[in-house]
């Protein structure tokens, strides 16, 4: 961080506690807990699309291509634009956007669930919808990075409570899913999904945000201004050397393990012990990130990536156990050990990222991230099949197992990485 990148922060960081009227708590209040059910509902609601697109297009007839093209209309677009959404997110009321764009979501997935229920699916309006889904959630997730500091001066406690309330609700979701389509219908589910948009808009719209220092946003018009935010939001990302070096390591981590992981894991423990025994996998994987969430409540490190790396090193067990063809108690072990670190890592990130960041460029470099973390992730998924028909799928998890220890072993390995001093002043335990 720069001398001007501290004075800057220094001066957002006075404008939250004085300029901008009373100071925010340390984590609870009435505003971040509005702010807390808005992402775990509409966390709960994004774990429960895959299971209705899987289940509503395989009922009309539909093959699996299908339901990975209708997913990947919404990653493409989302990965493609987020971008774009962090610098309209610092040039425009986030609180806003985020409403407009839960609203956007609401209607399009009540249009879907019309579709469902009518039975009249075509697989390329799903697609369309999938496409405005992803166009609006690139627009709504810059401003999450810099909502938190806004409403909580404990941003690590805030980012561990938020992590574990999605953590929780990503646990629920496929039940709930699983449960609507049996007793209803995958229109149901479609239905259900609209319905957390609208609780979360709702949510948004109840929240109060304290303004932003003066100066803080861009008000520039036209569209020179527009790729001038854009040109100085990448001109910021890269003048961090320890910002750019993890999104770098974060993308071999993408193509080499967590993308391969998935997609293999589910298909292993599926053909070798059945459904049932994937889904206990699954739930010990979501139940390790929230301890995760609860360890980053607690444990306030100086160099937080430094701690967060060091946790990563417990991925290892998750694909270790699977490639090495271990019994499902073993497996459930590593996935919950692999999560508790996973979920440590990003709250140590998070929390990083929004206390070291200045807050008028805060939503671009958020907006960096998620693109340059996610643009990898489909490469891993699409290897993972050819890599796994050449090796077979054993060997690869055991290939990835070891490629996540030299991930974190890489990040340790950048003094700007492991040598960044926490920001907030909130070192040691609690």
């Amino acid at each position: 961080m720069t001398g001007t990148d501290a004075r800057r922060d220094l001066v957002a960081r006075a404008g939250r506690r004085t300029g901008a009227g009373p100071a925010a708590p340390a984590v609870w209040s009435r505003d971040f807990g509005l702010f807390f059910v808005a992402r775990a509902v509409a966390r709960l609601g994004d774990t429960m699309l895959p299971v209705a697109l899987a289940a509503g297009l395989l009922e009309h007839g539909y093959g699996v291509g299908a339901v990975g093209l209708a997913m990947a209309s919404t990653a493409a677009a989302f990965a493609g634009l987020v971008v774009f959404g962090g610098v309209i997110a610092d040039r425009f009321s986030t609180r806003r956007l985020m409403i407009g764009a839960d609203l956007v979501r609401l209607v399009a997935q009540s249009l879907a669930a019309g579709l469902f229920f009518a039975g009249q699916v075509v697989l390329w309006q799903i697609c369309v919808i999938g496409v405005v889904n992803g166009v609006a959630g690139a627009v709504f997730q810059p401003g999450v990075a810099s909502t938190v500091p806004r409403l909580a001066t404990d941003v690590q406690g805030a980012n561990g409570a938020v992590r574990i309330a999605e953590s929780a609700a990503q646990l629920a979701g496929p039940a709930v899913a699983g449960l609507l389509v049996g007793f209803a219908s995958p229109g149901g589910v479609f239905a259900a999904h609209a319905a957390t948009y609208a609780v979360s808009a709702l949510c948004l719209l109840l929240l109060r945000l304290p303004p932003l220092p003066e100066g803080a946003r861009t008000t520039g018009p036209g569209l020179r201004a527009f790729r001038a935010d854009l040109v100085e939001g990448w001109r910021e990302f890269r003048s961090r050397t320890w910002l750019w070096g993890v999104i770098a390591v974060w993308c071999v981590y993408m193509i080499a393990v967590w993308g391969p992981t998935v997609p293999l894991v589910a298909t292993e423990v599926v053909q070798q012990h059945g459904p049932r025994a994937y889904g206990l996998v699954n739930s010990a994987l979501g139940a390790g990130t929230v301890v995760g969430g609860l360890l980053a409540l607690r444990l306030r490190p100086r160099r937080m990536l430094r701690a967060g790396a060091f946790a990563l090193f417990a991925f290892f067990g998750f694909p270790a156990a699977v490639g090495a063809g271990l019994g499902v108690p073993a497996m459930a072990a590593g996935a919950a050990v692999a999560g508790a670190g996973l979920s440590f890592w990003g709250v140590m990130w998070a929390t990083s990222v929004q206390t070291q960041v200045p807050s008028d460029v805060l939503n671009r470099i958020h907006a960096y991230d998620v693109a340059g973390s996610l643009a990898m992730m489909p490469v891993g998924q699409a290897l993972a099949g050819p890599a796994a028909g050449a090796l077979g799928a054993d060997h690869v998890l055991l290939v990835s197992a070891a490629t996540s220890l030299a991930v974190a072993a890489a990040l340790l390995a950048v003094p700007a990485i492991r040598g960044l001093v926490r920001a907030d002043g909130q070192a040691h335990t609690h």
